[in-house]
């Protein structure tokens, strides 16, 4: 069978962006920069997203393209004879799967309020306390987590079943078209309200004294963390888009790219919420409490809070979606190339096997909510830990080493994958920091996030 392709660069970078994009751009990104120093944050996060996320990007893309195989077969064809790297193959299907099984719940919270604000069960007669219930109250529903979990997943599966061009390509360029107008939409008014330049300053203008409390070194470790995880690297999540690009640009250029849009939306976010929470004297929060309890309170308040609420949330559900449709698309097209299944059958069969895998984590908040498998965690956050914490950084470096290691593929052979085309380049002086420095920084970060 011939290898699907994208109809256009466009349509890759969208994808490629939309997987990315996430939750985290929203609920962590804005919180840690106004933690830890603004602006200045900012500036060390682009610098971290340069040195190391974009040249593991890179490599994960010149695996697929260089394949053209999903992540099992991708190493067999480029590994040496006897080589056991493709075994690395099968943890980052694993780690697709592990990340839809709380992937898609929380992506159904985020379609739910939507419709909870475009209903118009938020009124503006709420306290606070009423409308952080709605959210508690969603939390003890198995059903109706329950719903819009299957809601997301049969959703994400129909897409996918339809093909690269015609579902996922086709989906992912209406979606991420609309998300990004409604950042304009959403920034543009937060620009309006009253406290948005104490907002405004707050996220962006260096604050030297959150620097020497929270402490350099700190800073830089959460620039660091920020700059890796939001890119999805290690199980494989951007090589499979790379099975189906042109050989027109170079990676390292289209990383760029894909880099780009990524922290184009993360800073946008904080341009929403920040002038919103302090023109409303809300304090900024992270993780879900700021999306479910914080700023529904805050739109509450707005004058036309519920059309801003259901802009937010309709934002908030193309970013998520995007991710779950690229992370479904590996996972079916792994199980075709590995398995030789048609897609309508992988579809099917995939589709049934998240569903069932997501059950833990809706009733990990209410039915098992005494359930907490790693450290005290519930088992979303479990899932979490094991994907972000320990899959993330191990697979990243498995990429690395696999790309630059001459036990592996070989810098010669990444570098001349990585350069066909027009755009960025590859230098062979890179390959001594590669080998020495950014497998050091990988480990760093792996360290921080298992015993932080």
């Amino acid at each position: 069978m011939e290898r699907e392709s994208f109809k256009s660069r466009l349509g890759f970078l969208l994808v490629s962006a939309g997987c990315a994009i996430g939750i985290g751009n929203v609920w962590r990104f804005p919180f840690v920069v106004g933690q830890n120093g603004g602006g200045l944050f900012v500036l060390i996060y682009l610098i971290m997203l340069v040195i190391m996320g974009l040249p593991v990007l890179s490599m994960e893309l010149a695996v697929g393209r260089a394949s053209r195989k999903s992540a099992v077969l991708a190493y067999r064809v480029l590994e040496k004879p006897k080589a056991k790297w493709h075994i690395h193959g099968w943890f980052a299907l694993i780690g697709c799967f592990v990340l839809m099984m709380y992937y898609t719940t929380v992506s159904g919270w985020m379609l739910n309020y939507f419709f909870k604000f475009a209903s118009g069960t938020f009124s503006p007669q709420m306290n606070t306390e009423q409308s952080a219930a709605v959210f508690t109250d969603m939390l003890a529903n198995p059903l109706e987590m329950g719903f819009w979990m299957a809601v997301t997943v049969l959703g994400g599966i129909l897409v996918c079943s339809l093909g690269v061009r015609k579902g996922l390509e086709r989906v992912s360029k209406w979606m991420m078209s609309a998300l990004f107008l409604l950042i304009l939409i959403l920034a543009v008014h937060s620009f309006t309200l009253s406290g948005a330049k104490e907002g405004l300053s707050f996220y962006l203008v260096p604050n030297l004294e959150n620097v020497r409390e929270v402490g350099i070194g700190n800073v830089i470790a959460s620039a660091m963390n920020q700059a890796f995880f939001t890119l999805s690297l290690g199980i494989a999540a951007m090589e499979i888009f790379g099975s189906y690009m042109s050989r027109e640009h170079t990676l390292l250029g289209e990383g760029a790219r894909i880099c780009m849009l990524d922290t184009f939306v993360a800073v946008s976010a904080g341009l929403i919420i920040f002038p919103a929470c302090f023109s409303y004297g809300v304090e900024v929060s992270a993780g879900p409490s700021l999306i479910f309890v914080t700023l529904p309170n805050v739109f509450l308040h707005m004058p036309g809070g519920r059309i801003w609420g259901s802009l937010f949330f309709l934002f908030m559900t193309f970013a998520s979606f995007s991710t779950v449709i690229a992370v479904f698309e590996n996972i079916l097209s792994t199980c075709m190339d590995t398995f030789r299944w048609s897609r309508k059958k992988a579809s099917a069969l995939c589709g049934v096997l998240i569903l069932a895998l997501s059950i833990p984590c809706v009733l990990g908040y209410n039915v098992w909510s005494g359930v907490h498998p790693i450290g005290g965690r519930d088992i979303l956050d479990s899932e979490d830990f094991i994907v972000s914490n320990v899959l993330l950084p191990l697979g990243s470096l498995v990429y690395l080493l696999f790309c630059v290691s001459r036990f592996g593929w070989g810098f010669e052979k990444y570098q001349a994958e990585a350069n066909t085309g027009k755009g960025l380049r590859v230098h062979t002086w890179m390959k001594w920091y590669f080998r020495l420095v950014l497998p050091l920084l990988i480990l760093a970060i792996f360290f921080i996030g298992l015993f932080a």
